[in-house]
């Protein structure tokens, strides 16, 4: 029998041994790819193609007849490969001479890259031309730019389709006139005001609300691809075009059973939160203050609008069923208990969506608009603790997984940016020596669409995927499970539940369908609800015996309404996270975080799917469909003497002048007497790594220079037979002495998921299971940096300040009792004491 879980997790304040670090090198082979038959016909055809592509540019400039002040005339080329072949992006570029990579994309099997050249810069390609094109043999040291030109199978002056790389939506018709997210260069500074005064010319809209990040600003324009089409030739600034996604509609005016009564009973056994408690923040719809279950818990102070002529009042009610379940959790439970109930947690409402009634906004930038609805509340109350729950999301789905504005503003906010409205731009509040303000967001999964229901609930939520910007590296995305599937209404005898207990709810999203690169999400599933089907093609919903119970907007007229999908399920993360907030107040974000995922467990049902299966793929697909499971409340808050939890918080400089500069070695307090005492008994060891990246949203390749995170890290658990010296070799060149060679890794064959499924993303977890003699000598855990675009731009590069990230390792007996927590606590100098529940 597991004891029971009434210690405290031990946070480790040991300091880590930081060592100069440089990886060891890979042997990388290049892929070898056909060359043209002919090398010299190839590059004289490529170097007239640019020519042609100089003419025609400079007669669709006179054409055009549209002056713009302080404008580099410059053209715009797209290079195609080969099909099945990958263009060599950093020999496209010569970013001294103004020549750049602004937009990436796949037709088919090739790879098209839009490259803007300045004029007068051209001579920079028609020179590699040239020189790939000499018929004389080679002689030793010459450069003829073969792997660059043999990537090449045609050029041609771009037209305005060549920025276009929003793969989840088609390009538009030539004459639709639509909302557009143009991504511009950043230069000079003067960006926004050429792209102005281009739409006063052309009777082009252009929203007033922008949002900048390093190299690009992001605004949006109202036009015709036509009328669109004219700035390439008139200005050298656009990067990229996507499509702009509207917010994805709000379940609202369900119908619920309650009783007044009921609330006033829950009313006398809750203590209310202090006022210095850490907040949820929910962005959404507002909140009613006047339900008597959130009006102690949320003060008018509080309460905040993103546009001043809005009220803060919820008249839609989704804002206020979000409360409820941040605050109480699924209703149902406390409601049908006697027990105290203690709020440690208040609430905080800003309202991103107009009220009900209002004309349709122009579609802002959801980005920007995030991002100031952030800064609201830390106005106002500056030194609370605080998550921010985010239950919209788009419609369209974000391309397998990849960056868009708002996920990447996500990231940027979740990394230490602020908002400047007057800059409308996202910038570091630390660049004057301020505090560092890292933030928590949950955002929900996104919602299967209701016309695609099928009994094989699965295969859809496969194909259907995460919404934006529940795909943001940083955020805690939660999708939603079920273990609701029966009900006792005998409206519905003969209907069936869709999805089974324990299995992923019928309305969640998945990553399954996610590009290999990106994050493994969502991170964490919760309740969700189920959905009835009768056999024939019917689906119905909502059910209340298959849905949880939260606040309504109106308690004058109901006091409860039915919840579901998978803004129930993060609305419900997010009171975790509050609870894990209140409990240690002094866990970063990327803490709290780490301990939601690292409290998770797949349920029975889950784990079936690898029945029968082999190798990594089926564990791939359960990490995309389900996260890392189901959090637990009680294993995110405590530890028992069975099963330790360790909690790491570091500070790591990544790199230097673009190389690697550090890793941290954590000798970590281990029971390594009562492990090996247990021999052969099987334990388990679980390891989460969880830091925040600074993104890179340029949809440019994203490989090498290209990458999306600023810096990456990775954990390894030094091996059992393997000495620290032997460990620290194995992980560091310059660990070893002389002309000593690297050791070889141990086996290690006891890891659920491996580096290959794990190291995705910037949360990495894992599973361990071995023998408890084998796991005593594992004490020791490494943390190293891996490449990022701040390596490859040592200018821009942020390590000298350091970068944070938190490091949660537990072990776990299951198969014998035995005292591990003490044995770690005396060591760490922690009394033995039992904590009861709230203490």
């Amino acid at each position: 029998m597991a004891a029971p879980r009434n210690k405290k997790h031990i946070l480790v304040i040991r300091e880590p041994r930081t060592e100069a670090y440089t990886p060891h090198g890979l042997a990388i082979r290049a892929t070898p790819i056909a060359s043209p038959a002919d090398r010299p016909a190839h590059g004289a055809q490529l170097a007239a193609s640019l020519q042609n592509a100089i003419a025609l540019a400079a007669e669709r400039r006179l054409t055009a007849q549209v002056p713009i002040d302080g404008v580099t005339p410059s053209l715009y080329v797209e290079f195609r490969s080969p099909e099945g072949v990958l263009l060599e992006l950093s020999a496209l570029e010569a970013v001294r001479s103004g020549i750049e990579v602004v937009a990436v994309r796949r037709e088919g099997a090739s790879e098209i890259a839009t490259v803007v050249i300045p004029e007068g810069r051209v001579g920079h390609f028609l020179r590699r031309f040239e020189l790939y094109s000499n018929p004389a043999p080679k002689e030793k040291g010459e450069r003829r730019h073969e792997n660059m030109v043999d990537r090449i199978a045609d050029l041609r002056l771009a037209t305005l389709k060549a920025f276009w790389t929003d793969t989840g939506t088609d390009y538009p018709p030539e004459t639709e006139e639509r909302w557009w997210e143009l991504w511009l260069r950043k230069t000079d500074g003067a960006e926004h005001a050429r792209l102005a005064d281009f739409c006063n010319q052309t009777n082009v809209t252009l929203s007033p609300r922008r949002l900048e990040f390093d190299d690009r600003i992001v605004v949006l324009v109202r036009a015709s691809a036509r009328q669109l089409a004219l700035s390439i030739d008139v200005l050298n600034d656009i990067a990229e075009l996507r499509a702009t996604h509207q917010p994805a509609g709000f379940f609202v005016d369900q119908t619920a059973a309650g009783q007044v009564e009921w609330v006033n009973e829950l009313l006398g056994r809750t203590q209310l939160p202090p006022e210095n408690a850490p907040a949820v923040c929910i962005l959404d719809t507002g909140i009613n203050r006047g339900h008597p279950l959130l009006s102690a818990s949320l003060s008018q102070a509080d309460m905040h609008v993103c546009n001043p002529t809005w009220a803060a009042n919820d008249d839609d009610g989704h804002g206020t069923e979000m409360a409820g379940l941040a605050l109480y959790g699924n209703l149902s439970v406390p409601c049908s208990d006697t027990a105290p109930v203690l709020l440690r947690h208040r609430l905080e409402s800003v309202r991103i969506l107009p009220p009900v009634g209002h004309a349709p906004n122009p579609p802002e930038l959801y980005a920007a608009v995030t991002a100031s609805a952030t800064s609201l509340p830390e106005i106002v109350a500056p030194q609370r603790s605080r998550c921010f729950s985010l239950c919209v999301g788009a419609s369209a789905d974000p391309e397998r997984g990849q960056p868009t504005s708002w996920s990447a503003a996500i990231d940027a906010l979740a990394a230490g940016r602020s908002f400047d409205a007057h800059r409308q731009g996202l910038f570091y509040i630390d660049d004057e020596g301020g505090a560092r303000r890292e933030r928590l967001f949950l955002i929900s999964a996104g919602n299967v669409d209701v016309g695609t229901f099928s009994v094989d609930h699965l295969t859809q939520s496969d194909i259907a995927l995460i919404e934006d910007p529940a795909q943001a590296w940083n955020a805690l995305s939660v999708g939603a499970f079920t273990s609701l599937n029966a009900t006792a209404d005998p409206d519905w005898t003969g209907w069936v539940a869709v999805a089974d207990a324990g299995e992923l709810s019928p309305w969640s999203r998945t990553s399954v369908s996610f590009d290999a690169p990106w994050p493994n999400k969502p991170d964490v599933v919760f309740e969700g609800g189920n959905i009835l089907h009768d056999g024939a093609g019917e689906f119905d919903f909502p059910i209340p015996d298959l849905c949880v119970l939260s606040t309504d907007r109106n308690p004058q007229q109901r006091s409860f309404r039915l919840s579901w999908a998978t803004s129930a399920a993060c609305a419900q993360v997010a009171q975790i996270a509050g609870h894990i907030s209140a409990e240690y107040p002094d866990l970063w974000p990327q803490t709290v975080r780490a301990l939601v995922v690292h409290s998770a467990e797949w349920t029975d049902t889950m784990k079936k799917h690898l029945i029968g299966q082999r190798g990594r793929q089926a564990r791939s697909t359960l990490v995309r469909r389900y996260g890392f499971g189901v959090p637990r409340l009680g294993h995110a808050l405590r530890s028992a003497a069975d099963a330790l939890t360790l909690i790491v918080q570091g500070t790591i400089k990544p790199y230097e002048q673009g190389k690697m500069r550090e890793i941290q070695l954590h000798q970590l307090p281990w029971p390594k007497e009562q492990l090996a005492a247990l021999g052969a008994v099987g334990v388990r060891l679980r390891v989460t790594l969880s830091y925040f990246i600074e993104p890179n949203p340029s949809r440019v390749g994203w490989r090498k220079k290209h990458r999306y995170q600023s810096y990456a890290l990775r954990f390894s658990v030094k091996g059992s037979t393997e000495s620290l010296a032997d460990f620290r070799k194995r992980l560091n060149e310059e660990a070893l002495d002389g002309e000593e060679s690297r050791p070889d890794s141990p086996q290690d064959a006891g890891w659920f998921l491996g580096a290959r499924i794990r190291d995705r993303g910037s949360l990495h977890a894992d599973i361990w299971n071995g023998s408890a003699a084998d796991l005593a000598e594992r004490e020791v855990i490494a943390v190293y940096p891996i490449g990022g675009w701040w390596k490859d731009q040592p200018k821009r590069d942020r390590s000298d300040r350091g970068v944070r990230y938190s490091l949660v390792v537990s072990i776990e007996s299951p198969e014998q009792e035995v005292d591990i927590w003490t044995a770690v606590a005396q060591q760490v100098g922690i009394p033995n004491e039992v904590v009861i529940e709230g203490g």
